[in-house]
């Protein structure tokens, strides 16, 4: 494969991982009934802001209407500004020998959509990893979308519910859960005993986590840090994380001499934007670019959300060596 070669070869592989991207996206926004978006929407600069009015029920007063006049305290209104933050990522260098395609007569197609799958797969990973991190970061920050248990008991139907409780009248805005697959699978042996009979039909136990989807994945964040016995439960409303395009893949394919076969290497940039329901990106603290330990960091999401209905979720927090 000539140098000529590669060259139109990376004319296409990019645009490819674009297009296969797009499709992975529809499949998994459906999945998870809207809660985490990934989108391919644009996202320009640094931060994109957008603001909008405070709640005014606070401004509401009981009147005697027997009392003489009198003046009324006035309530602003005012406006709250939420940002989502531009998030900076790269795959590779992943360095290949040219002459493995040709030798195996391998068709420049094939390598194609080999190598766009795979960076759309790993994109796709990356941007659902690091919105939960920022979830959960952003969530247990707040003492009132929290039920953590994880000091004594494991992670229940009881403690899941538990959670959900913390938007009391509003629990029915709560679309989702997002699990370990460890999580997953001890909530589906707590179905399969059954004791409570919550969960049948003709029989035949059926899996169900209190009438919620569920997506099912291993994120890093998802574990407590130090114990990972301790895990996370997160039930989130429609639109509890945004994921933008950033507009800026970049990919460059090199190929070297010196070697005692050719050497070629591929290196890719990206970027995507993070927005959170009921939550802001903290411009000072946070700053710009942030990396994963900074987005993982619950003081870096101001919550805006004058009421804890009003954001992106709650989360469950147990000991799966707990549960039985």
């Amino acid at each position: 494969m000539s140098l000529s070669q590669m060259q139109v070869f990376n004319q296409y592989i990019m645009p490819a991982t674009i297009e296969t991207l797009g499709q992975m996206v529809d499949k998994f926004n459906q999945a998870s009934a809207g809660s985490i978006r990934l989108t391919t929407a644009a996202f320009e600069g640094d931060f994109m802001q957008e603001s909008f009015f405070a709640a005014i029920h606070s401004a509401r007063r009981r009147v005697d209407r027997y009392l003489a006049q009198a003046s009324a305290a006035a309530t602003d209104l005012t406006q709250i500004k939420r940002s989502a933050v531009k998030v900076a990522g790269g795959f590779g260098p992943i360095r290949y020998e040219p002459s493995q395609m040709t030798w195996l007569n391998k068709p420049t197609t094939e390598g194609i959509e080999v190598a766009s799958r795979n960076f759309a797969e790993a994109l796709l990973q990356d941007q659902l990893n690091t919105a939960i991190a920022a979830l959960v970061a952003a969530i247990k920050n707040q003492a009132t979308a929290t039920n953590d248990v994880s000091g004594s008991a494991g992670i229940t139907y009881g403690s899941i519910n538990g959670s959900h409780a913390k938007f009391g009248d509003s629990s029915g805005l709560l679309v989702a859960e997002v699990m370990t697959g460890e999580v997953y699978h001890k909530i589906i042996g707590q179905n399969l005993t059954n004791t409570a009979k919550l969960f049948e039909a003709r029989n035949v136990t059926i899996v169900d986590v209190l009438g919620k989807a569920v997506v099912v994945t291993d994120a890093p964040a998802l574990y407590l840090a130090g114990t990972p016995n301790k895990q996370h439960v997160l039930t989130l409303c429609e639109g509890a994380a945004v994921v933008f395009d950033g507009g800026d893949v970049i990919s460059n394919i090199q190929t070297s001499n010196g070697q005692l076969r050719i050497e070629t290497t591929m290196q890719v940039d990206y970027s995507f934007g993070l927005s959170l329901k009921g939550y802001t990106w903290d411009e000072t603290n946070g700053g710009k670019s942030p990396i994963d330990a900074e987005l993982a960091t619950g003081t870096n999401w101001d919550k805006t959300a004058t009421d804890i209905k009003q954001t992106a979720g709650v989360v469950a927090i147990g000991d799966a060596a707990l549960n039985t």
